[in-house]
């Protein structure tokens, strides 16, 4: 999960973190009441920011720096409502200004390659980092973090020294880095980004702007995270299976998708397209894995949530019997159809393999339901189920 900025300051701040300060604003009066407040601790200037999980906000219009409470109203009434890359502006920050000397980059992150996290710095911050890594990958200081070990003192000396601060810079920097770990660790997160951090011309060390990413596998063990959720942007399938334990993404097709386990939907996902060539472009429509508990319960959840989409047009099931055999999962196919009774109304076409196939095929042939299809091979199930949603 993506935080937004003003989110991402506050968890920065609650970590020690330094920051300036910030309120959000979602009217152009609510951004001049903050911008009265937050103004008398910069000379009156603010800056008024766009709250979206892109970048490029500066480039789009969506950052400008107000020299007074009045003006800071004018440009929230101005930002508030705009498109940037696809996201719409409901809220702004209002942001204490700074007399800025320098600005850097620094981020941690999950290197997944490795199996380690990366630590990468930069003396020259607030620019595109992505360019800057291609164009000038010497300009940025790349150090393995071992995660038992984690951004410590004597790491976070590390990270300066590669990235070339001079001593007196560094000294102020480390401390910073390694509350920016503290964040990382202690919200289990993926990603913690400050671009810029900034020295001031008073010489003080501050993160003017952070990008967070939570690991929502740790949800367990992170209840506050929940109330960060941007629930109402959350597309209300994908909300839909959270709420049922559901491993489902949405996506832009036509043939809804339930298999067991990550590695067979991928691959379902690849054959279904494949197979949708032959019958106009024909897509899949999600990714979704039931896991090896295809009880009924679990594959009625699963279909209720596919059928809700209007963009499907047919159903592939495509199981490979293990754990949980395949007359468990006819057994949870027919069982789901009771469940679902008059709300079913789109084509199923099953393919199963694996453990006690015979028995649970033998089970869908006794049930001879009108909207199941059965299919003996991956490729024939999808070519079938392309076929059915081209229809």
């Amino acid at each position: 999960m993506d935080l937004f900025e003003y989110q991402a300051r506050d968890v920065f701040e609650a970590h020690g973190v330094p920051v300036l300060a910030g309120k959000t604003a979602t009217t152009p009066a609510d951004a001049k009441a903050a911008a009265e407040e937050i103004g008398a601790k910069s000379g009156g200037v603010t800056v008024v920011k766009a709250q979206v999980k892109t970048g490029g906000r500066g480039k789009a219009g969506g950052v400008k720096v107000a020299k007074t409470a009045d003006e800071a109203e004018t440009y929230a009434g101005e930002i508030l409502g705009m498109d940037i890359k696809g996201h719409t502006v409901g809220t702004v920050m209002i942001a204490q200004g700074a007399k800025i000397a320098e600005e850097y980059y620094f981020s941690i992150l999950l290197d997944r390659a490795e199996r380690r996290y990366l630590a990468m710095c930069s003396k020259e911050g607030g620019v595109d980092i992505e360019t800057l890594a291609v164009e000038r990958p010497e300009a940025l200081a790349r150090v393995a973090v071992d995660p038992n070990v984690g951004v410590d003192e004597a790491k976070a000396k590390e990270i300066v020294e590669t990235a070339g601060f001079d001593a007196e810079t560094g000294a102020k920097i480390v401390p910073v880095l390694s509350k920016l770990w503290d964040v990382y660790a202690g919200e289990d997160a993926t990603l913690v980004e400050v671009n810029p951090l900034v020295k001031t011309e008073d010489g003080e060390i501050i993160a003017l702007d952070g990008k967070v990413t939570l690991d929502e596998n740790a949800d367990f063990r992170q209840p506050a995270h929940e109330a960060l959720e941007d629930k109402a942007a959350a597309d209300p399938l994908e909300a839909k299976a959270k709420a049922k334990n559901l491993n489902y993404v949405k996506l832009d097709g036509q043939v809804g998708i339930i298999g067991n386990g990550a590695g067979l939907v991928m691959s379902t996902l690849d054959v279904v397209a494949y197979a949708g060539e032959e019958h106009g472009g024909v897509k899949p429509a999600n990714f979704l894995d039931i896991g090896g508990g295809a009880n009924a319960q679990v594959m009625a959840d699963g279909l209720d949530v596919i059928l809700n989409d209007e963009q499907v047009k047919a159903v592939f099931v495509n199981v490979f019997g293990g754990i949980t055999a395949c007359d468990e999962v006819a057994n949870g196919i027919k069982g789901a159809l009771e469940i679902l009774g008059d709300n079913a109304t789109k084509p199923l076409v099953v393919r199963l393999d694996g453990n006690n196939v015979e028995q649970g095929r033998a089970i869908l042939n006794e049930l001879n339901h009108p909207l199941v299809t059965q299919v003996d091979t991956m490729d024939g199930a999808a070519a079938k189920a392309a076929e059915l949603a081209s229809k």
